[in-house]
């Protein structure tokens, strides 16, 4: 029999090290993945679409510029940068979602790859472009990923990120991670009979440096004329910065 330090990590328990919370996650997204898109569409009021349409325009992404697209999910940000004629690789933990990235229509152009941005399988200075949407508050060691990010990109690379943020006022903070549990609890046992599967947003907005912490992270890891963009009233936010 498996001992306990084997069993499968709980809500309680993701965020207790770097391992607990990638096997945690893995774990997570595989059992959410045919149904992610209608969360962060649901979650997002609809602008979800539309926040990541306007992350790949300020990326800037020029015909023939390689675009690695990391937390890939079901490949939104890897289609669109091949919309805009890059060319682009898909990474993402859970195989279930590059699967489903992998079944979408017009596929042909983009390669996907199963695996950890704290550890990129690339080679050094080569790529353009990094887009992340929702990646930087799910990777399980935010700063080694931020020194992977800067290590795979080209001099005057970008990496552009989209995710949630924590309000500053605390009586905002705490009705919108409120507002979070509430729904989330609801989702999780209507979708999956599991209140902590969506649950596991506002715990891990908690845990989150915020929007500030991490242009400070950013900096730390190399990046310059770091920017933070906030997006609908400052519950979520863009980041951008350039090796």
């Amino acid at each position: 029999m498996a001992g306990a330090d084997h069993a499968p990590p709980t809500l309680e328990g993701a965020f207790a090290t770097p391992e607990r919370k990638r096997e945690y996650n893995r774990r997570l997204f595989a059992t959410i993945a045919p149904r992610y898109d209608f969360i962060t569409r649901f979650l997002s009021f609809g602008r979800d679409r539309h926040w990541k349409a306007r992350l790949v325009d300020l990326a800037a992404i020029r015909p023939g510029a390689r675009v690695l697209d990391l937390a890939c999910g079901t490949g939104d940000l890897a289609y669109a940068a091949l919309a805009r004629g890059g060319v682009p690789v898909g990474l993402d933990l859970t195989p279930r979602m590059i699967a489903l990235a992998r079944a979408r229509p017009s596929s042909h152009g983009v390669s996907w790859v199963v695996g950890d941005m704290t550890s990129l399988p690339v080679t050094s200075t080569s790529f353009d472009v990094i887009t992340t949407g929702y990646g930087l508050r799910n990777v399980p060691d935010l700063p080694r990923a931020l020194a992977e990010m800067h290590r795979v990109l080209r001099p005057g690379g970008v990496m552009c990120a989209l995710d949630f943020d924590r309000p500053g006022h605390p009586w905002v903070r705490a009705a919108y991670l409120a507002y979070l549990t509430v729904v989330g609890s609801a989702l999780g046992w209507v979708l999956h009979r599991d209140p902590d599967t969506y649950r596991y947003i506002p715990a891990s907005i908690r845990r989150y440096p915020g929007a500030r912490g991490v242009v400070a992270l950013m900096q730390a890891a190399g990046f310059r004329d770091v920017r933070c963009l906030p997006v609908f009233g400052g519950f979520m936010a863009m980041h951008i910065g350039v090796k």
